[in-house]
């Protein structure tokens, strides 16, 4: 069964300053060295590699991509999925639950990835396990 990975964990994992940066990269490693696949979306990538250039650099975003990228599978976003995240999104009545989110909800539902790899709440909300745990 696979893992989804978050932005917010994809970031924790990249900045060794962050608080949950400890709890992030030991999850990441049992998930890797269990043999667990690590899935994502391109959307996540997009926004975590948009983070990372913004506050830290090119350098940050080389690092993510020789380093962690290898070790996870990217979907990317189709029409549909795009749609059905879009709809997701109008139907929260949330304001902070972003299209990222959405969308990686639903590549989860479809998937039927039940667990995260993040460190955002909204996770959990949405029914799934959140690895390491939410706070």
């Amino acid at each position: 069964m696979s893992i989804f990975a978050d932005t917010s964990a994809l970031y924790t994992l990249m900045v060794s300053t962050e608080d949950d940066h400890s709890d992030i990269s030991a999850a990441f490693k049992r998930a890797v060295a269990s043999g667990r696949m690590l899935a994502t979306t391109n959307y996540v990538l997009v926004e975590t590699i948009a983070l990372l250039q913004h506050r830290f650099g090119l350098d940050s975003v080389r690092d993510l991509d020789a380093h962690i990228l290898p070790l996870l599978q990217v979907h990317w976003v189709s029409k549909e999925l795009h749609a059905r995240g879009m709809q997701r999104l109008a139907g929260t009545d949330k304001r902070r639950v972003s299209l990222v989110d959405c969308i990686s909800f639903e590549f989860m539902d479809r998937e039927g990835i039940r667990e995260a790899l993040a460190l955002d709440r909204h996770f959990s909300e949405e029914g799934f396990k959140v690895l390491p745990g939410i706070r």
